[in-house]
Order: structure tokens, then sequence, then C-alpha cells
């Protein structure tokens, strides 16, 4: 059977916090800039991609707007759940797993900044075929998928083990 279980942390998961740290930064110095420098609802063409200065009061990718405070607060409890769950539970202790976890969560914390000091999410890059968005979801999405990847495959090596 296969357990992912923490047994016994004894330091904090430092990979996770740097990654969060970088994905952090990286998201909030990019919408200070595009906040300074970019006036709302101006763009910069650079061939496919355009900088957009956009605000997102309504979810991922603008999907609910308006009364999105009821669903901000349940986020914000959700993210607390998993950094509580992520700090006891562990997971697959590898370096990747970390940095996947870290980009979550340092995205996550961007844009709830955002919402907390904003009132809205600052989205800029726009491919125009996609909601515009910011490198918080960017964060966000790569470290879904790292995380995914990762869990998988320590799942079907803990089965192919066990068979």
């Amino acid at each position: 059977m296969y357990t992912v279980q923490a047994k016994g942390r004894k330091s904090p998961p430092l990979t996770l916090i740097i990654a969060a740290s970088i994905a952090l930064v990286v998201d909030q110095i990019s919408k200070s800039l595009i906040r300074v420098y970019l006036p709302l609802g101006d763009s910069i063409a650079l061939g496919p991609l355009k900088i957009r200065h956009v605000r997102n009061p309504g979810t991922a990718f603008g999907l609910i707007s308006g009364k999105s405070w009821p669903l901000f607060v349940s986020t914000i409890v959700i993210f607390f759940l998993l950094l509580v769950v992520l700090w006891r539970w562990g997971g697959p202790g590898s370096r990747i797993f970390q940095v996947g976890m870290g980009l979550i969560v340092g995205g996550a914390v961007g844009n709830i900044i955002d919402r907390i000091l904003q009132g809205s999410v600052v989205d800029f890059i726009d491919f125009s075929f996609w909601p515009v968005f910011n490198f918080a979801d960017i964060a966000i999405v790569a470290g879904v998928i790292i995380t995914l990847f990762v869990v998988a495959k320590e799942t079907w090596k803990s089965e192919a083990e066990g068979a």
C-alpha cells in the first residue's frame, strides 16, 4: 500500500518555501510594474502577445464576477487548510514535489494579496485566445502539473513494487 505520510518532520520544507517566495516576488513585482507604468485598459503589442492592464474582480479567468467575497473567503480557508495538510502530511518528500507545491502556494498568496489590497487581481498577459492572466496564475498551473506528475509517478512506482 502506498503512503506518503510525513514521519516526524523536523524542519520546514525549505525547497517549498524558496519556490513559494520566488513565485510571490516575481508576481508582485510584475503586477507593481504594470500598475505603475501601464494605465488600466492600455496594452502593448509584442507579436501574438499583448501586455494589457486589466483588473479581475472575479475568480480565476474572470469566471465569476460580482459577489465573489464568499468564494474569496472560502479560497483563503482552503488555502490555510492546504498549508496545514502540507505541513503535517508532507506528501512525497522530493524536492520536485516541494517546488510544485511552493509554486501553488506562492501564486495563491500573490492573488490573495491583490484581492485584499487592490480589491481585484491585476492581470496583464494576453494571448487574445485565452483569458488575461498573470505570473501567479502561471505559477499555480505549473505547480499543479508538477505536483500531479510527482504523485502519479510515485503512485505508479508504489503499485509496481506492490504487484
